[in-house]
């Protein structure tokens, strides 16, 4: 291992690697992330979005500068190459144990923090078959400024609510199969609040949840034709004010188990994932 990059073990075993220095695009993020059986369930770089990055906090538009990569949605424009990229900055571990970690951040761009980020990341085994990973932050705007969180969609992209947590699973032949507690597919799911989303591919299954109140208020952005995808939206339709002193915090438990699990199952390893 570099020493930019940590391991993370569950059940004694690693199942994730985290890069935890910027990368050019800009932060630090999850892969390869893997089952207890070793089968990757992340992507790095994948030539369809090279600016997608396994497991990461990803956001497209803080104050107008891009902390997602790739290219800026500008209004009445569409995609376009600007120079207003941010950074997420590695300031130092508070804890840092084989299972989890927390992390300080600073969240910079034009030599200016905007946001202050603590981090908190565990690990814990479910099954023989399943773990979970506890992921969550919480932005703090320390400046004097109201700054505010948005998205392609609150700049005039409909349906492009992205921004938040975001996990960009395996590219496989089939597209893989996405459903919640009451529907089916990616129509079904994308934008849609609900406590848990779930998505299954060769081998594996991912459960996504929304593990407090204002988490599970947030939209989930779902992709699986285009490329398979899910994150928490931040600013699914309306911009997010993070007014100075202000934090914002979000959790996401997500459920990486072996094979394709049913509606009911995926539902019981939630439950037991958030209450763990």
């Amino acid at each position: 291992m570099t020493p930019t990059s940590a391991l993370l073990s569950c059940a004694g075993r690693p199942v994730g690697r985290y890069t935890y220095l910027p990368t050019p695009e800009g932060r630090p993020y999850f892969h390869p992330v893997t089952t207890l059986a070793g089968v990757p369930v992340t992507e790095e770089h994948p030539a369809d979005h090279l600016h997608h990055l396994g497991t990461s906090v990803a956001v497209p538009d803080v104050a107008g500068h891009n902390f997602w990569g790739g290219r800026t949605f500008v209004r009445d424009q569409g995609p376009t190459e600007l120079d207003n990229h941010g950074v997420q900055r590695h300031l130092g571990w508070k804890l840092r144990d084989p299972d989890g970690f927390v992390e300080e951040l600073s969240w910079e761009a034009d030599h200016t923090e905007l946001l202050r980020e603590h981090r908190t990341v565990a690990a814990a085994q479910l099954s023989d078959t399943a773990w979970a990973l506890d992921f969550s932050f919480s932005l703090t705007n320390r400046g004097t400024d109201d700054l505010s969180i948005g998205s392609p969609a609150t700049n005039g992209r409909p349906g492009a609510g992205y921004g938040g947590f975001f996990w960009r699973a395996p590219k496989e032949p089939a597209a893989p199969a996405v459903f919640n507690g009451f529907g089916d597919g990616e129509e079904a799911v994308h934008g849609r609040v609900a406590d848990w989303v779930a998505m299954t591919g060769d081998g594996w299954t991912l459960v996504f949840a929304g593990a407090t109140d204002e988490t599970r208020r947030d939209p989930w952005f779902v992709r699986t034709t285009q490329y398979p995808g899910v994150g928490s939206s931040l600013a699914a339709a309306e911009r997010l004010p993070v007014p100075a002193g202000a934090t914002v915090v979000r959790r996401v438990v997500t459920v990486i188990a072996d094979g394709r699990l049913d509606r009911a199952t995926a539902a019981a390893y939630v439950r037991r994932a958030v209450t763990a």
